[in-house]
C-alpha cells in the first residue's frame, strides 16, 4: 500500500478514503448513499449528495468503493412481493440500504428506484422476469447505480423530473428528463411530481396492483413508520428536519386524486416494508396528525 492511503472495513466492504491511493480509473461508488460517479482515475473528492443537509458523511470521512469490490462482498436478492412485482434487496445492507421493485405490465417491465449492487446473477434473474424496458427512480438518493442498470437492458429510459438534474451525478442520454406535474410511462404508469422530500420528488401508480385496487409505489415519501398503519413526511429523515405545514398540504394535494390501496415502501419495515390496504385512509389521517404536531 503507497503512503498516504488509508483503507477502511465497513460492514465486510474495504472502502477506499477521499484523499487516499488512487486505485485506478473506475466509476466510484459513494459508500454512504451509492451513489455512482463518472469513470475517474480516482475517487471523488466528496459526494454532494450526503454532503447536502438531508443526508450526511459517514463519520470516517468520505469513503468509495467500486462495483467490483461490492460484487465480491454482497449480493442481490430478488423477492415476489404479489403478483406482478418483485422487490430487489442489497445484502448486507449497502448504502442507505433501501430497495428497488420490478414492476410486470403486458407493455413491459418498469424498474421502480434503484439499488447501487447489479451483477450478472442478477442481470440473469430479471431477464428470466421478463427483463426491464424502463425505468422511474423516486429521488437522488436512490439513483445509485442506475445508469449500469440501464446498459445492461439496452439503454433502458431512467425517468427523471427536470427538477432533479443537477443531483444526477453520473450524466447519461439514457436519462430522460420530464417537465410539469404529471406524465405517464411504459404500460399506463402514471409518474406524479409531489414535491417535498425534494423538489422533483415522484412517485408512482401502479393501477394494477393490490389486485387492481392499485398500489402507491412511494420511494420514502410518504415514509412506511414502525407501525404500518402510519406513515410520515420528512424534508431529512437521517437528521430529522422536517417539512412545514404548506408543503404537506401540496404533497397532499397531488396524492388526493390517485386511486390506490396499497402502499410500497423503500424499506423493509417489520418484515414488509408495505402498508397492505387501506392506504389512502392512512395517508389522510397521518398527514391530518402531522400537521396538528408542528402547527401545535
Amino acid at each position: 500500500m503507497r503512503d498516504g492511503s488509508i483503507v477502511a472495513a465497513i460492514g465486510g466492504l474495504t472502502a477506499l478514503q477521499a484523499g487516499g491511493a488512487e486505485a485506478g480509473k473506475a466509476a466510484y461508488l459513494c459508500v454512504t448513499c451509492g451513489t455512482q460517479y463518472p469513470e475517474s482515475d480516482g475517487p471523488p473528492k466528496g459526494c454532494p449528495i450526503c454532503e447536502d443537509e438531508r443526508q450526511y458523511v459517514g463519520p470516517d470521512g468520505q469513503e468509495w468503493t467500486t462495483l467490483e469490490r461490492l460484487r465480491a462482498t454482497h449480493k442481490v436478492v430478488v423477492k415476489p412481493e404479489e403478483e406482478g412485482l418483485h422487490s430487489i434487496n442489497v445484502e448486507p445492507k449497502f448504502g442507505i440500504g433501501q430497495r428497488a421493485f420490478l414492476i410486470r405490465t403486458p407493455a413491459g417491465n418498469v424498474l421502480w428506484d434503484c439499488v447501487g449492487l447489479i451483477d450478472d446473477a442478477t442481470i440473469a434473474r430479471v431477464r428470466e422476469l421478463g427483463g426491464i424496458a424502463e425505468i422511474a427512480i423516486s429521488h437522488p438518493h436512490y439513483y445509485t447505480t442506475m445508469v449500469e442498470w440501464s446498459r445492461a437492458f439496452g439503454n433502458a429510459p431512467i425517468h427523471i423530473h427536470e427538477a432533479e438534474r443537477p443531483w444526477v451525478m453520473r450524466p447519461d442520454p439514457c436519462v430522460r428528463f420530464w417537465q410539469g406535474e404529471r406524465t405517464t410511462i411504459l404500460g399506463g404508469l402514471p409518474l406524479i411530481r409531489t414535491g417535498g422530500h425534494f423538489e422533483g420528488y415522484q412517485v408512482l401508480l401502479w393501477p394494477a396492483g393490490a389486485g387492481g385496487r392499485g398500489a402507491l409505489m412511494a420511494g420514502d415519501q410518504p415514509q412506511i413508520c414502525m407501525d404500518p398503519k402510519q406513515v410520515s413526511f420528512m424534508w431529512s429523515y437521517p437528521n430529522f428536519i422536517p417539512l412545514n405545514a404548506p408543503t404537506i398540504r401540496h404533497v397532499m394535494s397531488c396524492l388526493e386524486p390517485l386511486e390506490y390501496d396499497r402502499i410500497y415502501g423503500a424499506f423493509v419495515v417489520r418484515g414488509k416494508g408495505v402498508v397492505p390496504t387501506r392506504g389512502k385512509e392512512v395517508v389522510r389521517r397521518s398527514a391530518d396528525r402531522y400537521l396538528r404536531a408542528i402547527q401545535g
